[in-house]
């Protein structure tokens, strides 16, 4: 088996890194500079000019849960937390597969979130709903400011590898790939299953556009819903809470209090009725040799655990 992917090592401190850029926007700014996003959001309404069939619909659920994945089984447990080890082609695998979610790259990403995790719910965190309410959490900060600000000094353990730092430049380029797959599909489709009325814009439309904006507010509940609404099993210092709709809904991600606990754990889901399908799915992924060494929580948080019921 190859080698896994490295951790940091001292020889990194000499690594050069870019500068972090930041510039909070105007109104104007904020529509001109986030147009994509807009774009995407008034793009949904041409369901209405495309229409609907069942293998559309069954292609934007599909692509959605499988993308789900790619930003909780990947993104998240991975690279925001080495949760679990791989070889390093396997990671560089996993960054392009969770670029196809158009949340930026895999360095962005992680930088984000680890800036998130030590400064959850104080002045400092850019998403909380403490700070800015609801609608802030959910999507307010990412359009209020220029978001091309990779949070380097939180990812220097992944900044060494240039695959990944290609990945996070280039990933604009992963939206020309799923938006070309989502139309290959649609041919694919429309040439298969004539008598559905499926044609190839439809299922664009719903494999690309719709598909695209339910994985993104799906993924920004956690932001701002999983610290609103549920049950704290364990007193964080932040409001992060558990959440069953959230975690069914996000493969795993809604036992939000459980991860903030101890966010080193592969699993979200600490005991067995916790339903966390990402879980279940790096469980899977590690039979196959490709993952291993998939993180627990500790004992002492199950005791802690059980001192709180």
């Amino acid at each position: 088996m190859a080698r896994t992917a490295p951790s940091p090592s001292s020889s990194e401190d000499g690594l050069a890194l870019p500068e972090r850029q930041e510039q909070r926007y105007d109104s104007w700014q904020s529509i001109r500079h986030n147009w994509g996003f807009i774009a995407f959001h008034l793009a949904v309404l041409t369901v209405f000019l495309v229409g609907v069939s069942w293998p559309a619909v069954a292609a934007c659920l599909i692509t959605f849960w499988m993308r789900v994945f790619f930003v909780t089984g990947f993104y998240h447990r991975y690279f925001s937390h080495r949760t679990f080890q791989t070889t390093r082609v396997f990671q560089a695998v996993m960054a392009f597969l969770g670029t196809l979610s158009i949340q930026k790259g895999p360095l962005w990403w992680a930088g984000h979130h680890r800036f998130h995790h030590r400064h959850s719910d104080d002045e400092q965190d850019v998403h909380s709903p403490v700070n800015g309410g609801f609608w802030w959490a959910h999507v307010g900060w990412l359009m209020a400011y220029n978001r091309n600000d990779t949070r380097w000094n939180e990812i220097k353990d992944l900044a060494r590898f240039p695959e990944l730092r290609w990945l996070d430049r280039w990933y604009a380029g992963s939206t020309l790939v799923y938006a070309a797959a989502a139309a290959a599909l649609g041919v694919l489709l429309e040439w298969l299953l004539p008598s559905t009325g499926a044609t190839w814009p439809q299922v664009f439309v719903w494999t690309f556009v719709v598909s695209t904006v339910l994985l993104w507010h799906i993924t920004y509940l956690i932001n701002s819903g999983a610290h609103m609404w549920g049950s704290r099993r364990f007193p964080t210092t932040d409001t992060s809470r558990n959440n069953l709709l959230l975690a069914l809904i996000t493969l795993g991600e809604g036992w939000h209090n459980n991860h903030h606990r101890y966010p080193g754990s592969e699993r979200n889901g600490f005991f067995w009725w916790e339903i966390d399908i990402t879980h279940y799915l790096l469980t899977m992924l590690s039979w196959t040799g490709l993952i291993w060494d998939l993180r627990r929580p500790p004992a002492h948080v199950y005791e802690e655990s059980a001192r709180a019921s």
